[in-house]
């Protein structure tokens, strides 16, 4: 097979018995992103900064084994890796999602929407003033407070068009993608038959701003 390297030897005279000594490895992979313009892109020491209309965004890949290098005087970005396993070929394309990512959050930003969901006692969710966190009341019939504090970058407001509904944002999608199971997660429904009491806060559309689901 000429995907292994495989040693053959005899035992006692037997039949041969053949060893897998290496597994294939790609000699060189390598992934290209574009770069738009109106966004900067800098890498150092696998440290990468976008910067775009909407902000700044960081990420460090240290993790993984490759390297990541800006050429075509900046414009171009290429995640490479050199004699990689086919499971460790898969983060070239995961970190190339990750930076994807980061330049639609500078220039457009993300948006999650989350919608009430109860049958006898309606939820009461107050916003703050400063879109930091949320207050939910009366779910379940319950007394108990329920405060959500949203992860830095993200705002959360009612939406001025639907009853009953949050709306959250902001340039990191994976920030903004947390705050919604933490809000999700703050109203799970405990000790009961969760195919009867289906209450609580779900999302319901999910997509960068300025784009319809």
């Amino acid at each position: 097979d000429p995907r292994y390297n495989v040693l053959f030897f005899a035992v006692g005279g037997g039949p041969t018995i053949g060893v897998s000594l290496l597994e294939m490895r790609s000699i060189l992979s390598s992934q290209v992103i574009a770069i738009p313009e109106g966004v900067t892109v800098e890498v150092k020491a696998r440290e990468v900064r976008v910067k775009g209309p909407r902000g700044v965004l960081k990420r460090s890949f240290k993790h993984a084994n490759l390297d990541i290098q800006l050429f075509h005087h900046g414009r171009k970005l290429k995640v490479e890796m050199w004699f990689g396993s086919r499971k460790e070929l898969a983060c070239i394309r995961t970190i190339c999602s990750h930076v994807q990512n980061m330049i639609a959050g500078v220039t457009k930003g993300f948006q999650y929407k989350m919608r009430f969901v109860y049958a006898h006692f309606p939820v009461n969710v107050t916003v703050a003033s400063d879109k930091k966190h949320v207050e939910i009341r009366n779910f379940l019939g319950e007394k108990m407070l329920r405060k959500v504090e949203m992860l830095e970058g993200v705002t959360v407001e009612r939406s001025a068009k639907v009853k009953d509904e949050l709306v959250l944002e902001g340039n990191d999608v994976q920030a903004v993608s947390l705050s919604a199971s933490l809000v999700w997660q703050s109203t799970r429904v405990k000790n009961k038959d969760i195919r009867k009491f289906l209450d609580g806060i779900y999302v319901s559309e999910k997509g960068k701003l300025g784009e319809e689901s």
